[in-house]
């Protein structure tokens, strides 16, 4: 029988306590019920019981979530959970140490950090490469990251231009003709990419720079024929370019620049007879000097724990419909045309 027995964890402020807390101590319940322990507050000193490896862990995830509250970060179901899962692999100093890293400071003072390993990964990725390839699911923080990083590095002049682009691709509707001049028309294609500058910059510093053009967002297509030195690149919704148009697209890096490339191979929206270029890129480039792939999973959602089950439901569906494919047999017949 398993020795039961005491930890303490101790909370310097009360605000982070509260907060790791959580309404009706929603956030406690789920460490007690994911490690099989009783945990309860006496004047801010945390008691946890339970056998020993349990406690040990719900005391690091403890001790996670105040060091997380201590750095402004929101303590929210995602996050409780993610942790959770992190101190059961053993890599809860990761994650807490993604909180000390600021990535860049939004135009309203918020500071944009990794919230997860795989976000930390990523970015230390796009620190170190002169391309960075980041694939993964919706909500992974793909882009956002890749415009934060952008924003930073513009910041600090290490790049003169931020240059941001992805291919005017319908996600599976038809949209027909829409009013105006051409950059009318390919707006509602880039408008993710505004929204996330507006959030770095605010709408009057983003103006200015775009007027200018020390900032641009345009189609792909704009791409051709260029040279971008001393340049952030940024090419979103990559899986649904061409190989053509991503053979071109890498083609365009010049000297001080930097390219980060990111894309969900499971949302291709090309039709069935293009290869998608992002996908032949990953195959590729694999191994290539100064060149990194990330690959982020449903584990590095940070929307709405929802998404994460709609993620993880859609891949298992997909994996038994391959399971179900019969494999092409050969009959050994053939006709002769005539």
């Amino acid at each position: 029988m398993a020795k039961i027995i005491e930890r303490s964890v101790n909370a310097e402020r009360v605000e982070d306590l509260i907060s790791v807390f959580g309404s009706f101590d929603e956030n406690i319940k789920r460490i007690e019920e994911a490690f099989c322990v009783s945990i309860i507050n006496r004047d801010q000193e945390i008691k946890i019981t339970g056998d020993e490896e349990a406690a040990d862990g719900a005391v690091r995830t403890v001790e996670g979530l105040l060091t997380l509250a201590s750095h402004g970060e929101m303590i929210d179901e995602q996050r409780v959970r993610y942790l959770i899962t992190m101190v059961k692999e053993g890599k809860a100093d990761q994650v807490t140490q993604a909180a000390k890293d600021v990535v860049c400071i939004t135009a309203k003072g918020k500071p944009i950090k990794a919230k997860t390993v795989g976000q930390q990964t990523y970015m230390q990725a796009i620190q170190k490469n002169t391309i960075t390839i980041g694939v993964g699911p919706a909500g992974t923080g793909k882009t956002y990251l890749a415009v934060a990083a952008a924003v930073a590095a513009f910041r600090e002049r290490t790049v003169n231009r931020i240059i941001l682009t992805r291919p005017a691709v319908e996600a599976g509707e038809r949209l027909g003709f829409l009013p105006g001049d051409l950059q009318n028309k390919v707006d509602p294609y880039l408008r993710p990419l505004y929204d996330a500058l507006y959030d770095m910059l605010g709408p009057e510093s983003f103006q200015k720079y775009q007027e200018r053009g020390s900032i641009e967002v345009a189609p792909l297509a704009y791409m051709r024929g260029r040279t971008l030195d001393d340049s952030f690149i940024i090419l979103d919704e990559a899986q649904n370019t061409t190989r053509e148009q991503m053979k071109m697209f890498l083609t365009r890096l010049g000297f001080g620049s930097k390219i980060v490339i990111t894309g969900d191979v499971t949302q291709i929206d090309l039709p069935d007879d293009k290869v998608s270029g992002l996908k032949d890129a990953v195959r590729v480039l694999e191994g290539v000097k100064d060149i990194s792939i990330c690959r982020l999973t449903s584990a590095d959602v940070v929307r709405h724990a929802l998404v994460q089950e709609i993620i993880s439901a859609y891949e298992r569906a997909d994996k038994k419909q391959e399971i179900k494919k019969p494999a092409r047999q050969f009959s050994g017949r053939y006709q002769r045309k005539r």
